[in-house]
């Protein structure tokens, strides 16, 4: 039982930090999200993405979400292999110093994070304001969670069966070695099993030597679960965990075998061991930014030959006139099949409208002949698809289906009408605002840059969150969504109203983008009410919506 209960604190500790770390990255990419693109691809050198990559872990306390964050931009495109793998091992570095930053004693701080973490994630109404306070509650979340993971490390000094099995680990580097790994990828985080070591080690549950084969062991394991994660994406997404975790589990295992064969482990104890054990991690991950990222180019093409694309995915770049759709008629009998074929239609549309609507922004200052045309050669894309839906629709929809499935049917095609809106959105009036601001030469004023850049951000979010609730009706991410729209018209009136007070003041940069910033902002709207459609069937049925928000008493207008 003695045993049963301390493995049961351990994971209780691990998986509160784990929460803990996703409540602050939630929390982090719905308040900051519309800096994370500029972040990522706004730079022009791989050691600036390094540095952007370090800065977004920091942030995110999470290299594999940076890893995600990176496979999703370059399966759009809109970032190169050398640059992302450049900023991927950046983010590993910024992990590393956050779990320095998280070693330190700040138990005195968590109540203060607590109470003003509470606060305003409950008793504020503003969706900014409360992804602020999960934030803060996240890191208050956090601190206790490591506390929690100190006390119940603590007993094992005076355990009898662990020092045996320190020893082993201690005398078997390469078994430490690959437990480490284990850890770190069944944890999901490198953090939380550098931490649990150092605290093991502080406790003198575990000798040094044996945390030293386990963290070098942990920096394997973590770069292994963006592969996992990202295992049923495109090739292009794919390549840049891989050669990062090629890259790591090399230089691991080389440092494994420099430390013990050169019996090194004396050397590396320069602080407490638990302080010593987490400078040795610092420094691995330093190491492999400077020997890596200055070549990060040079890997590209053996991992290409690791990974080749797909004929298919070879085809849809640039997109393919004849896209391979999944409506199938041999399916058409079966109405679920059917069904689901339909949302990933719908789906394919929207993951490409999303690719036209995400480097829009960016054209505003360097719209291109060429850039222009992509974009409207994944409009004629979408249209195809689109039109490919409603033949399906056609011949199939009121034959094969029963009336509730018929009525499915007819919601998910009203959204594709509206998804194929958003895309000639667009491609048409975005991207003509885009070459009139090029053409001309006007600017944005630095407030309303920053407006337009906030509310751009935004919307793409709802992108992510469109997909989801296409493909689950999830009750949570419809709200979410529809509360995220009144979000978008309240940046939207606010920005038009601070756009009218520069004007009045006579800034030149706000007169002469006038239009245009008008402009953007009602197609930034009208973009989200499309994509916010799909919500509205899902809460319709569930009660969570009204039909009017009129009010339809007189009395209660009197009173």
């Amino acid at each position: 039982m003695a045993i049963a209960g301390f493995v049961l604190q351990i994971f209780a500790a691990v998986m509160l930090l784990l929460f803990s770390v996703r409540l602050v990255r939630t929390g982090i990419e719905r308040r900051f999200g519309q800096y994370f693109i500029r972040y990522l691809t706004g730079h022009g050198s791989n050691v600036t993405a390094a540095g952007s990559g370090l800065m977004l872990a920091v942030v995110l306390q999470s290299s594999a979400a940076v890893a995600l964050l990176l496979s999703g931009f370059a399966a759009t495109g809109m970032l190169s292999f050398p640059t992302g793998l450049a900023a991927l091992l950046g983010a590993d570095l910024g992990s590393a110093l956050v779990i320095q930053f998280l070693s330190f004693d700040l138990t005195w701080l968590q109540p203060i994070l607590l109470v003003v973490g509470g606060w305003l994630y409950l008793k504020i109404e503003r969706p900014d304001i409360q992804h602020v306070g999960r934030i803060i509650l996240g890191l208050a979340l956090i601190l206790v969670s490591l506390s929690l993971l100190r006390d119940a490390v603590a007993p094992l000094r005076e355990a009898e069966f662990l020092p045996a099995i320190a020893a082993y680990i201690a005398a078997d580097s390469l078994t430490g070695f690959l437990i480490g790994a284990a850890l770190a990828f069944l944890l999901h985080s490198s953090v939380a099993t550098i931490l649990m070591v150092a605290a093991l080690v502080a406790t003198t549950a575990l000798p040094f030597a044996a945390g030293v084969s386990l963290v070098i062991g942990a920096n394997l394991g973590s770069a292994l679960i963006p592969v996992w994660l990202t295992r049923d994406m495109a090739a292009e997404p794919k390549r840049i965990p891989l050669a990062n975790a090629i890259l790591r589990g090399l230089a691991a295992l080389t440092a494994l075998y420099a430390v013990h064969a050169f019996d090194l482990v004396e050397f590396l104890l320069v602080f407490s061991p638990a302080a010593s054990l987490i400078v040795l991690h610092i420094g691995f991950n330093t190491l492999l930014v400077l020997l890596f990222v200055p070549i990060a180019g040079v890997f590209e093409k053996p991992v290409s030959a690791l990974i080749p694309a797909t004929r298919h995915e070879k085809e849809m770049t640039p997109p393919s006139r004849n896209p391979l759709s999944a409506l199938d008629q041999s399916n058409a009998d079966a109405p679920p099949l059917a069904l689901s074929a339909i949302r990933q239609e719908i789906l394919q549309m929207l993951q490409e409208v999303e690719r036209m609507y995400r480097p829009i922004l960016a054209l505003y200052d360097t719209a291109t002949p060429t850039e222009l045309k992509a974009i409207r050669d994944r409009d004629e894309l979408v249209d195809t698809l689109y039109t490919n839906l409603r033949r399906f629709m056609a011949e199939n929809a009121r034959d094969q289906f029963e009336k509730p499935q018929l009525k499915q049917s007819r919601a998910l095609l009203e959204y594709a009408i509206r998804v194929e809106a958003a895309g000639d959105l667009v491609s048409k009036r975005m991207t003509d605002l885009a070459r009139e601001k090029s053409e001309t030469g006007a600017r944005f004023s630095p407030p309303g840059q920053d407006e337009l850049t906030r509310l751009h951000a935004l919307v793409l979010a709802g992108f992510g969150l469109a997909r989801h609730v296409l493909l689950v009706d999830d009750i949570e991410a419809a709200r979410r969504l529809v509360l995220d729209k009144a979000e978008v018209k309240r940046r939207e009136r606010a920005s038009r109203k601070a756009h009218l007070k520069r004007l009045e003041t006579g800034e030149t940069d706000s007169f002469a983008s006038s239009d245009v910033h008008l402009e953007t902002l009602r197609a930034l709207r009208e973009l989200y009410g499309h994509l916010a459609a799909i919500a509205y069937p899902i809460l319709y049925r569930n009660g969570q919506i009204l039909e009017t928000r009129l009010i339809t008493d007189l009395n209660e207008a009197t009173t």
